[in-house]
């Protein structure tokens, strides 16, 4: 199964070890949570990200039109992928899924679905590809 259809010939490698956590905060426990399914079990949520992101203090670039923004963030699991308006996405393990949870600010949201009904009604199918939306 596809979770999120892959738009690049490079394969994508498996997510890396937790990083270290802040004293006093349980690895098992962070593991857990990490793990667990958002909303059921194959759940897969998108939030979309309009301004520039920074990681690490690097902007994020897109590899194929060079877009610095207007992001769609998609999180399965503890993966989070990058997804620009050109279609093109990679896996970024800098961001995890308490991050992911960070930047959703609404409780209401539209369910699609298959992930690809919801890249097409988003507009990130690379229908609007070079384009920033306001």
């Amino acid at each position: 199964m596809t979770l999120v259809p892959r738009t690049t010939d490079r394969t994508t490698e498996p997510a890396p070890a937790l990083p270290v956590l802040p004293t006093g905060t349980d690895p098992l426990l962070q593991l857990h949570y990490e793990t667990q399914p958002a909303d059921g079990p194959g759940a897969t949520r998108c939030v979309s990200h309009p301004h520039e992101l920074a990681l690490g203090g690097i902007p994020v670039m897109c590899s194929a039109c060079r877009a610095r923004r207007d992001w769609l963030l998609i999180n399965h699991g503890r993966n989070v992928w990058i997804r620009c308006r050109c279609s093109n996405q990679w896996l970024e393990p800098e961001i995890s899924r308490a991050d992911f949870d960070a930047l959703i600010a609404s409780p209401y949201g539209t369910t699609y679905p298959t992930v690809d009904q919801g890249l097409i009604a988003l507009g990130f199918d690379g229908a609007f590809a070079g384009a920033y939306l306001e």
